[in-house]
């Protein structure tokens, strides 16, 4: 999140200055392709001095480029998911580190119950199909990721709001046996009396809100900052088998967000959705 805070405002400070990549590379002695990936924040941290000498160049005020500076620091910190990373691949880290920094989550899982509401024994039941050969000990540590990236959703300081709408398919796909499906339901049930969490179940016969078929998405807000810090617009993640997409066009997030209203509108209210889920871990597991 620094990095992307820290290149948004690299590129739009030296847009404002006249210069063009190529001679402000020049300018800094580095080359244009280092300047695009900090730009860009494909690297993984930026030199202090960089930063400081780049805002001289720019004509940046004070207050903005000490804030700058500030996000280059903070983008050396090493944050909890950076231990996992052997198990876990670039999309994945990126988007961990998008949804700590989130203050809201919107999404939509047609399904598969969303990972922030996914009970151990469903996850660990999930992981032994995806990665069967996995050691014990490997396994463990696949399980603990998921298991940090939900305190962001029952921390008592300022919880992430989370907005879910489930397919209903996701409450009859049998994951990890009867007893597993029970208790994740149950587990949905409770989670959903949370004051940050709205959770509701578009049930099968709504069929296509928008007629048209839409895949598992999440939409991640940031909140509106303090005045005079860098901002970070809303993105929408698109999870696929061979890899991930983030969306940032507000056409894009527009889009999404306007699909998910119409999916509301179609899914049962929060507390019809509760006795449904509730209704279901019965028959599963009386």
């Amino acid at each position: 999140m620094p990095l992307r805070q820290l290149g948004r405002l690299m590129l739009e400070w030296r847009n404002r200055s006249g210069l063009s990549q190529a001679h402000a590379a020049e300018l800094l002695e580095m080359g244009a392709t280092s300047l695009a990936r900090i730009e860009k924040a494909e690297i993984t941290r930026v030199r202090t001095g960089v930063i400081k000498e780049a805002c001289g160049i720019y004509g940046v005020p004070a207050d903005i480029a000490e804030g700058m500076v500030r996000l280059a620091q903070q983008a050396k910190v090493k944050n909890w998911w950076h231990s996992y990373a052997d198990l876990m691949p670039r999309s994945l880290d990126v988007y961990v580190g998008l949804e700590a920094a989130a203050n809201g989550c919107v999404t939509y899982q047609p399904e598969l119950i969303p990972g922030l509401l996914q009970t151990e024994a469903y996850d660990r039941a999930l992981l032994s199909k995806r990665w069967p050969d996995d050691p014990v000990d490997e396994r463990d540590r696949r399980v603990q990721i998921k298991q940090h990236r939900q305190l962001t959703v029952t921390r008592k300081h300022q919880p992430l709001d989370l907005d879910v709408v489930i397919g209903q398919a996701a409450l009859h796909r049998l994951v990890g046996g009867p007893k597993v499906m029970a208790a994740q339901l149950r587990h949905l049930a409770d989670f959903s009396t949370r004051d940050n969490i709205a959770l509701r179940i578009l049930p099968s016969h709504a069929g296509f809100p928008d007629g048209i078929s839409l895949p598992p998405y999440v939409i991640l807000d940031f909140g509106t900052p303090p005045r005079g810090e860098p901002t970070e617009p809303p993105v929408v993640y698109l999870e696929g088998i061979v890899g991930s997409m983030y969306l940032e066009d507000p056409d894009d997030v527009r889009f999404f967000h306007s699909a998910h209203h119409a999916l509301r509108r179609e899914a049962l209210d929060e507390t019809a959705s509760r006795i449904l889920l509730r209704r279901i871990a019965r028959e599963y597991a009386p």
